[in-house]
């Protein structure tokens, strides 16, 4: 019996999980928001309900993972540091040179770093934690697990732009996609449900929330994903524009008065999507509030269910059908009302949901209605697991 710690860092949060492995036993969740603010905010939940909150200011990563070890031994829940074995970290960019979770070692945080025009939001604050990590707790095995190892199983047919091959081959310009830890937990637990051999199965996973995605999944592997060279294309999103002409931008930027590109990337990352559409808000249940009422709220919330069934239907055509779909995620496990707008278009998949059932908020839930022939499954998605897992094969190995 060992503990386990799962870390997913932000630039100015630092969420983590500890858990209790073999036995997989959810011990604490924690999340450090803010930093370098004036007023940063911990929170930490344990035990039997148990809630820790505070406001100090935390000024940067060193200090964030210094308060991460005072919580751990001031909440009692370990004695000593060294009752951890293993950190596994979340990594956005695994790029090709990664398709599995792997053991960190010095070249390994190098390449991670060298990566960091793949996900220039992610991949360097990433590296700077394994780096604290690894000073901090020298004795426990560091495992990086990669958003993009999972899809790393995709034909070429589907990774590959149609541009010059030579980019591909000198700069790595591919798709990568991206919710890859959350697809592979999901799809697992999916053909438990189902009682059927993963390797049988042909699954189009909706990860939605403010970030989104559709995978599917056949014989137990990603063939294609909506994200592509960076997380920002694909459906709508909550901030980000998805799938756009790439003629568009540079209209734009002559409209706009645009010079440097790097401006009109910020406008798709962080002003689009829902946000862009409804000019109101870039979550889905504030523009629910008020679509009876609010025509850009209502047409935000339309096109975004509109990209997430057309992709579905390209991917039933892709695996020449589909035996499941799962809805994971925010808006996938709480969103009732995306997930019957989503689900009234693909009812000629077989894939009908019961309504009194699609109520469901939070919970893993069979959706399907009696009489589909495609099942439609709920799954909470629960990544910090499938680190955790990693780090104790890794471990074993």
């Amino acid at each position: 019996m060992v503990k386990v710690l799962a870390v997913n860092a932000g630039s100015s949060t630092l969420k983590w999980k500890l858990f209790e492995m073999p036995e997989e036993i959810e011990l604490a969740d924690g999340l450090i928001d803010r930093l370098g603010q004036p007023k940063s905010n911990v929170k930490v939940k344990y035990g039997d309900g148990q809630k820790f909150t505070d406001d100090r200011p935390i000024e940067n990563h060193q200090e964030a993972v210094a308060s991460l070890m005072t919580q751990l031994k001031d909440l009692g829940l370990v004695t000593h540091l060294h009752e951890i074995v293993g950190i596994g970290h979340r990594v956005v960019a695994g790029g090709e040179q990664f398709n599995r979770s792997v053991v960190v070692d010095d070249h390994v945080l190098l390449e991670i770093k060298n990566l960091r025009d793949y996900a220039p939001l992610h991949n360097p604050i990433e590296a700077t934690y394994i780096d604290i990590f690894r000073e901090a707790m020298p004795w426990a095995l560091e495992v990086a697990v990669f958003d993009t190892a999972f899809h790393q199983s995709m034909p070429a047919e589907n990774f590959l732009y149609s541009l010059p091959y030579q980019y591909y081959q000198q700069y790595g310009a591919r798709k990568y996609g991206a919710h890859g830890t959350s697809v592979r937990y999901v799809v697992r637990r999916a053909a438990e449900m189902l009682n059927k051999p993963l390797e049988d199965l042909r699954l189009v996973v909706m990860h939605l929330g403010s970030g989104s995605s559709v995978t599917a999944v056949q014989n137990g592997k990603s063939v294609d994903t909506s994200m592509g060279f960076t997380p920002l294309a694909g459906v709508t999103m909550g901030t980000r524009s998805g799938d756009v002409d790439p003629s568009l931008i540079a209209y734009l930027m002559n409209k706009l008065e645009i010079t440097d590109v790097n401006e009109m990337i910020h406008i798709l990352n962080n002003e689009s999507g829902l946000m862009g559409i409804s000019e109101l808000s870039p979550d889905q249940r504030d523009l629910e509030n008020v679509e009876d009422t609010n025509e850009q709220a209502a047409l935000a919330l339309n096109i975004f269910a509109n990209r997430v069934f057309k992709y579905v239907g390209s991917y039933a055509a892709l695996m020449n059908g589909i035996d499941g779909l799962i809805f994971t995620g925010g808006v996938g496990e709480n969103g009732a009302e995306m997930r019957a707008k989503i689900m009234a278009h693909l009812s000629y998949l077989g894939a009908t949901i019961d309504p009194e059932a699609n109520q469901v908020r939070g919970k893993e839930t069979d959706l399907s209605a009696a009489d589909a022939t495609v099942k439609t499954l709920l799954i909470p998605t629960n990544e910090e697991l499938m680190i955790v897992r990693d780090v104790m094969a890794l471990k074993a190995e």
